[in-house]
């Protein structure tokens, strides 16, 4: 057998969404049986990259750039979502050497070898495997682990790709789901969170998200399991039921948001008004008393005025966001949003994205300071200086003290003292030694 030194090295950079990160590791998993991973210099550079955002699409080519002046002989291997938005026409490659869309990611091994053996250009399209073949079993350095149990969409949001570029739904089965999140528990991951590229459209041939869900809870030593970012049409009675049921299903709930006014949202073809929005919100708090949300906000559409933008604004106020991911409106060639007018200047939306952060850090702030003097229950991820770091069940950091002899992956009750607009501050509830 090659040693590592005798073996090709591979190393692989990952843009964008946890789905991104969750088929990474898949890949990693797929090559480590015949190369050398590898966190710096390499052979052959596996370049993941998001195609959401032209900051995303950028981020991408200005590293394939780097890695061109640094390491000139190496091979570059643009795959994923990019590369197939540079198979449909809509997006620009960079200095790379081959192109791959999302479904190569299953043959990771072979287009390693392709690139080695000096092929260039745009590997041909081939079929998507089945969710049931696509896992991992570990995810190295990392007690929070995310399990891709759904691709794809059919919505056509008009300022999204994600139609163009990810094709149809498909979704894991539950066995499938459950098995690898008992080999991730069992390899060092006790939190799990359930993801996908449009989880609410998750339909597994062998029951729904929540009997997925229940199924994921019955996995011995799990001590966590949360959603990734789910779309209103996915929060069901059947779900919130599932959440309700077991302490281990954590209440936070990502429901991007993009605008909180109806015209916005009708011409992003979102689905969903503002008042449905907080209909639903207000039925998860009802359902889960200890509940937070996040969302993804969009500012600067085409033909957000100050009156729409104002109302985004208020809804922001109105939930009280635990978190939020403000992103600039950017068209993307191909969508219907991208022939729209009006356009907003760029200096609006930046100074529109800088009132949702300061906002947003208001409500973070707030919602922090209400929970000064109560007990919260962090699962701690890492250790840094003496102090633990770690998340509630609700999604918000936390940094304590008193926990020298507490292991990384363990779950401690935590008397919070404080908090910022970024953080709680606390210390280990046991600890009455320590103020």
């Amino acid at each position: 057998m090659a040693t590592d030194k005798e073996r090709p090295r591979v190393a692989l950079v990952t843009f964008g969404c946890r789905v991104n990160q969750y088929e990474t590791e898949m890949m990693r998993r797929l090559l480590a049986a015949d190369f050398a991973l590898s966190n710096g210099a390499a052979d052959v550079y596996f370049l993941n990259a998001c195609t959401v955002t032209s900051l995303a699409e950028r981020k991408a080519r200005q590293r394939a750039a780097r890695i061109r002046r640094e390491c000139p002989e190496a091979k570059v291997v643009l795959i994923g979502c990019l590369a197939e938005a540079v198979r449909e026409g809509l997006a620009e490659a960079g200095d790379v050497d081959l192109v791959a869309g999302n479904a190569w990611k299953g043959h990771a091994p072979e287009v390693v070898r392709r690139a080695l053996a000096g092929e260039t250009g745009l590997l041909a399209s081939i079929a998507p495997a089945s969710l049931a073949c696509e896992r991992i079993d570990r995810h190295p350095g990392r007690v929070r682990a995310f399990l891709k149990v759904e691709d794809g969409c059919f919505l056509s949001c008009s300022f999204c790709r994600t139609t163009q570029v990810r094709g149809a739904v498909r979704s894991k089965p539950v066995a499938a789901a459950v098995e690898e999140a008992r080999a991730l528990v069992a390899n060092g991951c006790p939190e799990v969170v359930l993801t996908g590229v449009n989880l609410a459209l998750c339909s597994p041939p062998d029951g729904t998200l929540a009997d997925l869900v229940r199924g994921v809870l019955s996995v011995d030593g799990l001590r966590r399991l949360r959603l990734g970012s789910i779309n209103l049409s996915g929060i069901t009675d059947a779900l919130l039921a599932a959440f309700a049921d077991d302490r281990r299903a954590c209440p936070h709930f990502h429901i991007p948001l993009q605008s909180g006014d109806d015209g916005v949202l009708r011409q992003m073809k979102r689905g969903y008004t503002a008042g449905e929005y907080l209909a639903a919100v207000d039925r998860i708090r009802k359902a889960l008393s200890e509940a937070t949300f996040g969302a993804d906000v969009l500012v600067g559409f085409p033909g957000e005025d100050e009156a729409a933008f104002a109302a985004t604004l208020s809804l922001l106020e109105e939930v009280g966001f635990a978190n939020l991911h403000v992103f600039r409106y950017s068209p993307r060639r191909g969508t219907q949003a991208a022939t729209m007018a009006p356009t907003i200047p760029e200096a609006v939306k930046r100074e529109r994205a800088g009132r949702v952060e300061e906002v947003g850090r208001a409500i973070r702030l707030s919602l922090r300071g209400r929970l000064v003097g109560k007990t919260e229950e962090i699962l701690v991820e890492s250790r840094h200086a003496g102090l633990l770091h770690g998340y509630t069940r609700g999604y918000l950091e936390t940094v304590a003290r008193g926990g020298s002899d507490v292991q990384v992956g363990e779950e401690i009750a935590v008397r919070v003292t404080g908090g910022t607009a970024e953080h709680l501050e606390g210390v280990r509830e046991d600890r009455r030694d320590v103020c």
